[in-house]
This record gives C-alpha cells, sequence and structure tokens, in this order.
C-alpha cells in the first residue's frame, strides 16, 4: 500500500472536523487526484496532546494538525486551522472549487470571514460551551456573557446570509467554500454550547442543513466518529460530567489531579 499525503492528528472537535470534512470535500472534488490521509485520533483524556512527539508536530498542544508527506519524501508540519486550510487548498485545489485566486475579493472576503471565526466564534463558543458544560462551578454571570456573546456573532452571519446567499462567499449565491466549512462545525453545536434555539437566525439554520447535505461533510464528520444526534438534557449532562475530570484538569491553576494550586 502506498504512504498517504498527509497524516491528520485530531479528535471528535468543532475545529477537528474542520479538517477531515475539508479533506473529504477535496477527495470528492478531484477524485483522480489521490489525495488520501491517515487518521490519528488524539485522546485528550490521556493527554495525547501533550506527548513530547506531538509536540514536534504542534508545538501549542492542540489539534489539529497535519503533516504533509512530500513526493521529494520530506515531511512538512502544518498546526492552527485556518493555516492547514489555506495550505490544503493551495496545494489541492488548483481549480479553485473550494476557495479563490490569490488577489481576488473573493479570497479576501473568506479570508475576513475565517478570521471573524478564529478571533470571534470559536473563542466565544467554546468559553460558552465552557462555563455551560464543564466549569466545576456555576458562574451565570460568566455563562451568560459569553452565550450572549455567541448569539451576536450568529446575528452577524446571519445578516451576511440575508442577503440573497446560500453560502458566506462568492458571487450570486455563493458557493460552499472554505469559509463555511471553517464556520459550520462551531455553529452546528449551537445546542451544546447553551443556546436555546436557532429561531433568530433561520437563514443560519438554513445554512447549517445546506451544509450538512454535502457528501463530503457527512463522510468528514466520521473522522473520527463522534457524537452527532442532539442530546436530551440528561443526556448532555451525562456527557458533560465525564468530561468535566479531565477538563478540569488542563485549567490554569490546577494540578494534574484539578486540585485548585494556590
Amino acid at each position: 500500500m502506498s504512504k498517504p499525503t498527509l497524516t491528520l492528528y485530531t479528535a471528535a472537535t468543532p475545529n477537528g472536523y474542520k479538517v477531515s470534512t475539508l479533506l473529504e470535500e477535496l477527495k470528492l472534488a478531484y477524485p483522480d487526484s489521490g489525495l488520501s490521509y491517515d487518521l490519528k485520533e488524539l485522546s485528550f483524556q490521556r493527554n495525547e496532546q501533550k506527548e513530547p512527539s506531538y509536540l514536534k508536530i504542534n508545538p501549542n498542544g492542540r489539534i489539529p494538525a497535519i503533516v504533509h508527506h512530500r513526493p521529494d519524501g520530506s515531511d512538512f508540519a502544518v498546526f492552527e486551522s485556518a493555516a492547514i486550510f489555506l495550505y490544503l487548498v493551495q496545494r489541492f485545489d488548483p481549480d479553485y472549487k473550494l476557495h479563490w485566486p490569490a488577489g481576488s475579493d473573493e479570497e479576501s472576503e473568506a479570508l475576513q470571514w475565517i478570521f471573524f471565526v478564529h478571533g470571534g466564534v470559536g473563542p466565544m463558543q467554546g468559553q460558552a460551551n465552557h462555563f455551560h458544560r464543564y466549569a466545576p462551578e456555576r458562574i451565570p454571570y460568566a455563562t451568560q456573557r459569553y452565550i450572549s456573546e455567541t448569539k451576536r456573532l450568529y446575528s452577524v452571519l446571519e445578516s451576511r446570509l440575508e442577503q440573497g446567499r446560500d453560502y458566506l462567499v462568492g458571487s450570486g449565491r455563493g458557493k460552499l467554500s472554505i469559509a463555511d466549512l471553517n464556520a459550520w462545525p462551531w455553529v452546528r453545536r449551537w445546542d451544546w454550547s447553551g443556546v436555546e434555539d436557532l429561531d433568530a437566525f433561520p437563514k443560519l439554520a438554513a445554512w447549517l442543513d445546506r451544509i450538512a447535505a454535502s457528501p463530503g461533510v457527512q463522510i468528514g464528520l466520521t473522522k473520527p466518529a463522534g457524537r452527532q444526534a442532539k442530546l436530551s438534557p440528561e443526556e448532555a449532562d451525562k456527557v458533560a460530567a465525564e468530561a468535566r475530570s479531565w477538563i478540569v484538569k488542563e485549567t490554569p491553576g490546577n494540578d494534574a489531579q484539578g486540585n485548585k494550586v494556590e
């Protein structure tokens, strides 16, 4: 068996699914390209993302990361999901099916929405997740602050999609692109973050469904397999409780057992 083009280090998180869904969309867009990847799922519970061997690939000790096994026999590592996105489309999307030519207005728009997610949606929704689901003590002010900010960011996406668009970037109704695939894995977990419903964001809800129907996205969500169905409140509380023990251990100021260090 030939060596895969890439190795993807990932886990069943929004940032992880960004890269697997993009890779599967690229494989479908270019079926004769030979693009392939080996999946390496890291266990946060076992702290595998902090092991020395992985820190050589991603010094920040987070997922995702890729290693490109290049034709000349060399390996090249890329970490941070936005950097990975740009690296992949620049090398594996020659016909601009999922991005745009360098220097075009559309490329600038795509980058703007990618940075919007990395500076806003990801950090704010991630904090909403933490305080709503995992924090060892309930802090209503923090919880409401981050849920409210997540909703505000959704309203920005809603206003963009209200402009007669199916996707975030592109002329006319636009096209599925890296701008959408970068945002979608976060927004699809709105319920986990404490957002009660999407009634105020009908265009965003339709956008979520539209992207979920894309074949590459459906495959990418199985790499790795994760929780897909919406959970009942009781089920969600159980899942959060099981994860809380190892998440709290990583909180700054705690020791390896999750105890506060003064």
